[in-house]
């Protein structure tokens, strides 16, 4: 495809570093000479200087050819025209802006092609926040991914010493809890990517990939890891605007306490949160008002400013202090990467939450979901078997006739729509059938290309 970014900051590098990787033609627009530079001599990509929202600028950048437009910039206002200009002036077939306000929601009229023609939103803040409640709500779990509306989870988990999986086979996990429904799709021990067979044992310390039933996911975590008590009481460095709406989406659920540096800050977040939430103005790699504020009692501390490193000390601060569970928001993939396995139990990237939401629009045939797994080396995928046995290169077939890329598979297959759905673990001789919503683990994004290609509908097809 031929796309255009808007923006050189941390999210359009990150969305541009990931597309660039799947030979998509790729051309970024920024005001910033130097920065593009830099980005040009790194990525596969070509930089054009000026402002996005200026009609000669797009068309330098090849807005009469382009598939997309992608608007990352820093500002809603600049995001919103340029996907007018580029639906308007140059017929683009799909635009995606980058917006924080929540008062813009794709689809309202107001989004429409008769108005600022945005035809996908991404905010990565509301991603951030999505993410880190799913991370709250299952402390056990490294990531918490979702699929068919909710219905069935992939979760990941590091394998704890004691736990009832460690030491035993996938097949004897099975065998000793049979009314356990999940399917382990990957198994990487120190970075490298085991194969999840059943005669695979697991060790302490694995990262387990796990498939299941949403509802089920407490008794699959507990099979494999200690089962950790309900996160209650959170301590939340830097009341920016991931800060501001996680402790909102937190009224009532936990006790939360935000150290925030800004005094007119504070005073701003006073204003917007519950009485019962402690403000507090501060650093919050103080170890003397962490002390203070207890924080060796807390479920988990998130350290969530918009400087790494500060986020990155705050966090093993808080863990030394005796911190149950540590996060950090990591924006460099650099740090982030040297972070893993550290004293920091999860290390969060902005631009990765939103590279699946992106992903899912970029994805050739009837793909519902994407998500970006391993820091963007993996990815789980959720297609649609559409048609019949005559057009589908699925529909009508057995799991074992289905010509998976090699290291591919299907994890879970949900069948049904809303309360009557029901979420089947495949097997072998599992057949296909029409409207199936099939979850394949790509260990490698070099390869789906080739999945995406099993969820084209052709003409006729003869397999």
């Amino acid at each position: 495809m031929n796309i255009i970014i808007l923006g050189a900051g941390r999210v359009g590098e990150s969305v541009a570093e990931s597309l660039v990787s799947e030979q998509n033609d790729i051309t970024m627009v920024d005001m910033d000479a130097a920065r593009l530079r830099l980005l040009e001599d790194r990525l596969d990509l070509r930089g054009v200087v000026g402002n996005g929202i200026q009609p000669s600028v797009l068309k330098e950048a090849g807005a009469k050819d382009a598939d997309m437009v992608i608007a990352c910039a820093a500002n809603d206002d600049t995001n919103l025209v340029v996907c007018k200009v580029a639906h308007d002036v140059f017929n683009i077939p799909s635009t995606i802006a980058r917006l924080r306000s929540p008062e813009f929601v794709e689809g309202d009229t107001l989004l429409g092609k008769t108005g600022f023609a945005v035809d996908h939103v991404i905010c990565p803040e509301a991603s951030v926040t999505r993410y880190i409640h799913q991370l709250i709500s299952y402390p056990e779990a490294l990531q918490v991914l979702e699929f068919a509306e909710g219905r069935a989870s992939l979760i990941v988990v590091r394998a704890a010493h004691g736990g009832a999986l460690v030491g035993h086979t996938i097949g004897e996990f099975r065998q000793r809890f049979p009314q356990c429904e999940m399917r382990v799709v990957a198994l990487y021990r120190l970075d490298t990517e085991m194969e999840a067979r059943p005669d695979t044992r697991i060790l302490a310390g694995d990262e387990v990939f796990v498939l299941a039933d949403t509802q089920k996911i407490r008794y699959v975590l507990g099979a494999i890891h200690h089962i950790d008590k309900p996160v209650q009481r959170v301590m939340i460095a830097g009341g920016g605007k991931v800060g501001l709406r996680l402790a909102r989406s937190l009224a009532g659920q936990c006790e939360v306490k935000i150290i925030e540096r800004d005094k007119r800050r504070c005073e701003y977040l006073a204003s917007q949160l519950p009485s019962s939430m402690l403000i507090l103005n501060g650093d919050g790699a103080d170890e003397d008002l962490l002390l203070d504020e207890n924080v060796g009692e807390m479920d988990m501390f998130l350290a969530l400013t918009s400087d790494d490193e500060d986020n990155i000390m705050s966090s093993m601060l808080a863990k030394r202090l005796g911190a149950n569970r540590v996060m950090a928001l990591i924006n460099r993939r650099a740090y982030a990467d040297m972070m893993q396995g550290s004293t920091i139990d999860i290390a969060i990237s902005p631009s990765q939450t939103v590279i699946g939401e992106l992903l899912t629009h970029l994805r050739r045939g009837d793909v519902a979901a994407v998500h970006s797994l391993r820091r963007g080396a993996a990815e789980a995928l959720e297609g649609i078997a559409r048609g019949d046995a005559k057009t589908s290169k699925l529909v009508g077939r057995r799991v074992e006739e289905i010509k998976l890329p090699q290291g591919t598979r299907i994890g879970a297959i949900v069948r049904g729509e809303g309360r009557k759905s029901e979420v089947l673990m495949p097997h072998h001789d599992t057949v296909i059938e029409a409207d199936d919503h099939i979850i394949i683990f790509i260990p490698n994004k070099r390869q789906v290309r080739e999945v995406e290609k099993l969820f084209q509908v052709s003409a006729t097809f003869f397999g």
